[in-house]
């Protein structure tokens, strides 16, 4: 006499959803609220938050790209722009050709997540730190960058072959 077992939270939870949320949340309404005045405002109000965004985002982009690319050399017109119209033609290219948000949501998050919880608190341990790489803490710094690394390779590494065998 088998026993099915009990569904967990998670699968109540989750089950009765999947399937029907779309990825982009705001275009799912349109099934059942089309033309509704709420979500052409939130609509209209994420456009905006996204325009007053990007040049608060741009600017440290710009200023570290023309660092790592040419140092401490004196301000330059045509560097200046040739820098911002890379980093727009990026933007653009990929706001065209990636069909998905939560592709870049995946590749964002596997590498920033696992570089500012491991690799990051390791490398600047070992950094400040005065003592010897053979001690205890020092190699413990060590095996979180390791750990971390390996992490980034293997979370990224999973969402470029879901990526591809997606359809």
């Amino acid at each position: 006499h088998d026993q099915v077992p009990a569904p967990s939270a998670p699968s109540l939870i989750s089950s009765p959803l999947v399937g029907h949320v779309k990825s982009e949340l705001l275009l799912g309404y349109d099934y059942y609220l089309l033309g509704d005045i709420m979500v052409m405002s939130v609509r209209v109000a994420i456009l905006l938050s996204v325009l007053l965004t990007v040049p608060l985002i741009h600017f440290p982009a710009r200023k570290a790209m023309i660092l790592l690319l040419f140092g401490g050399r004196s301000f330059s017109w045509r560097i200046h722009i040739i820098s911002t119209l890379i980093i727009l033609s990026v933007v653009l290219m990929l706001a065209i050709f990636v069909p998905d948000i939560r592709t870049v949501f995946g590749i964002v998050g596997s590498t920033t997540s696992t570089c500012l919880l491991f690799i990051f608190p390791g490398i600047f341990y070992l950094k400040i730190s005065r003592s010897s790489l053979k001690s205890v803490d020092s190699v413990g710094a060590l095996l979180l960058v390791i750990f971390g690394v390996m992490m980034g390779v293997i979370s990224l590494s999973t969402i470029i072959i879901t990526w591809i065998m997606t359809p």
